[in-house]
């Protein structure tokens, strides 16, 4: 009974509100998680009998397995969207997680880049090698755009508009979006789609995406991060580097230099503006060490104590 509910669950995810894969296979693995517990522990009951009880003993469950808060939390939340589903295709009469409140998390604030950081990274790249061309525009499309990494692999020729500075991007849940474009990132995709690009052999299925690897085939994610993360060790940058990493700096650098958040949220494609705001978290950061660092009270009160 359990895969059948699960079974319809995702068909609706996938039909219905057109999550991405690897999204649909997360809400499938929570599910799943619940199953596999009340198995474990001799409680065969359908998806329609679980109670708050159950429940409790799955999260306490998790927790001794060492799962984070932040982990239990987005699985619960996993949960409430499968019993949301269920009420409203009145497959059960109960919500069990409605009365439920995940564990408290603290908001892990992301890994930035300075701009000398990223302008070193950008600078690191050999343009005379054939891959140069293409990591040198994918970094700048990142940092210039904001986009996901998904989003950077799946830009499309035909959704560049240069000419007035945009891209056409698909986002999460196919949500699209018409994002900003600097003009170094237009000029270095343009090097590459016209020298680099043009010279492979490109496969059917990556006609129209604009970055594709040496055999002209569509770029994997791995590829990417394994770029980003050769450069900036190149350059001598130990931070955590990925993709995102770029990303948040885009948002980082633009709340910084004054730019409005519903923009921002905008150009990111956040469905909500809570998820934006945490920018403003770090806003506040950079904000309290320019006071510490140059503020003249600040540094007597910082020298008085050493």
């Amino acid at each position: 009974m359990w895969q059948r509910y699960i079974n319809s669950f995702i068909s609706y995810l996938k039909l219905e509100r057109s999550l991405a894969d690897n999204s649909v296979e997360a809400y499938e693995h929570d599910v799943q998680k619940l199953w596999q517990y009340l198995a474990l522990h001799g409680a065969a009951v359908a998806p329609n009998t679980v109670t708050e009880g159950h429940l409790f003993g799955f999260l306490s469950y998790l927790s001794e397995l060492g799962l984070s808060a932040q982990s239990q939390a987005r699985i619960l939340s996993g949960l409430k969207s499968f019993y949301k589903y269920l009420l409203l295709e009145n497959l059960t009469d109960h919500d069990p997680t409605q009365l439920i409140e995940g564990p408290k998390t603290v908001r892990k604030l992301p890994d930035t880049l300075s701009f000398p950081e990223i302008e070193t990274m950008l600078d690191a790249i050999d343009l005379s090698t054939p891959a140069g061309p293409r990591d040198r525009a994918m970094l700048e499309v990142l940092y210039s755009s904001g986009l996901r990494v998904s989003e950077l692999l799946d830009l499309r020729i035909t959704n560049c508009y240069f000419e007035v500075g945009f891209v056409r991007v698909l986002g999460k849940g196919s949500e699209v979006r018409l994002v900003p474009i600097g003009k170094d990132a237009m000029h270095y995709t343009q090097l590459y789609i016209d020298s680099v690009r043009i010279e492979l052999d490109v496969k059917k299925e990556a006609s129209d995406r604009v970055f594709l690897n040496q055999r002209g085939g569509p770029l994997s994610r791995v590829a990417v991060f394994t770029m980003i993360k050769r450069v900036a060790a190149e350059v001598g940058i130990r931070k955590n580097i990925s993709p995102h990493t770029l990303r948040h700096s885009f948002a980082t650098h633009l709340i910084e230099g004054g730019a409005d958040l519903r923009a921002v949220q905008q150009m990111l494609g956040h469905e909500s503006i809570t998820t934006t705001e945490i920018y403003t978290h770090l806003d506040r950061e950079y904000l309290t060490q320019t006071m510490i660092d140059y503020h003249p009270r600040s540094k007597k009160a910082v020298g008085s104590r050493q």
